[in-house]
């Protein structure tokens, strides 16, 4: 594509060889072509790596790297970062797939909306990659604000480097997407919602993010002791995230 810019494409991987193809496939079929992959495989104990080593042969736009310890989600995701070249950073997990057209129509909206950090609707896929008949849309534009009461589908983030600058996300084992568009969003003021499904997240029943009760532990840290928010306003927000989870509102 022609004076294109340079995405790179961030993705934690651990033990994930079961999808991490389907993923690295969706990548392959993407119509806009100026794209680096970026995978720090978490040390993982399955054949990840092979998996991966098999897509490398035949595609030199994708960069591979292996932590030597099991660091978490953060370590993977920062690591991938220090690596990237990109002006623009999207974020992939290693279990979820993008639609084909996902960066061509990301890129388009963020230019039309002069807008440096934009996330778009997702489907929601069971472990098998059938269709769960869900989709969620973002608001058009969302504040800090919002943000606080909604995480945006991790698969569908992207930010411009060259107008937000580059981040390290703290060493939080869980929900340390969901901290870096909170550090994104007070440098770019909103996040730009495009109501396209453009990515497919997939609902696994051992993924780190279906503990629910788990999770409400680590909002808690963030909103108190990571954002500095009062004890009566985390409440709310905590059951605020309650109530959207038990009536799908997410």
């Amino acid at each position: 594509m022609k004076n294109s810019r340079l995405v790179s494409i961030i993705v934690p991987a651990y033990n994930c060889a079961k999808y991490i193809g389907e993923t690295i496939e969706s990548v392959l079929e993407q119509t806009y072509d100026n794209w680096e992959l970026v995978i720090v495989d978490d040390n993982s104990s399955d054949n990840t790596e092979d998996v991966i080593k098999e897509y490398i042969k035949s595609n030199k736009k994708i960069v591979y790297y292996k932590l030597t310890v099991n660091s978490g989600a953060a370590a993977a995701r920062n690591k991938a970062m220090e690596l990237a070249s990109g002006t623009y950073y999207a974020f992939l997990d290693s279990d979820d797939i993008w639609f084909p057209e996902k960066l061509e129509q990301q890129i388009s909206f963020m230019k039309r909306s002069n807008a440096h950090f934009s996330c778009t609707a997702y489907t929601k896929i069971d472990e098998e990659g059938n269709s769960l008949e869900r989709i969620i849309v973002p608001a058009d534009k969302i504040s800090y604000s919002d943000l606080l009461k909604a995480c945006p589908g991790n698969s569908t983030v992207m930010f411009d480097t060259t107008e937000l600058g580059k981040y390290t996300i703290p060493d939080i084992r869980k929900r340390n997407d969901y901290i870096l568009w909170l550090m994104v969003i007070k440098e770019a003021g909103f996040l730009h919602g495009l109501k396209t499904p453009l990515a497919s997240h997939r609902v696994r029943s051992n993924s780190v993010s279906s503990n629910k009760i788990s999770l409400l532990k680590y909002h808690w840290r963030i909103y108190r002791h990571m954002e500095g928010i009062s004890w009566l306003k985390s409440c709310y927000l905590i059951l605020y995230w309650v109530i959207a989870t038990v009536f799908r509102l997410r």
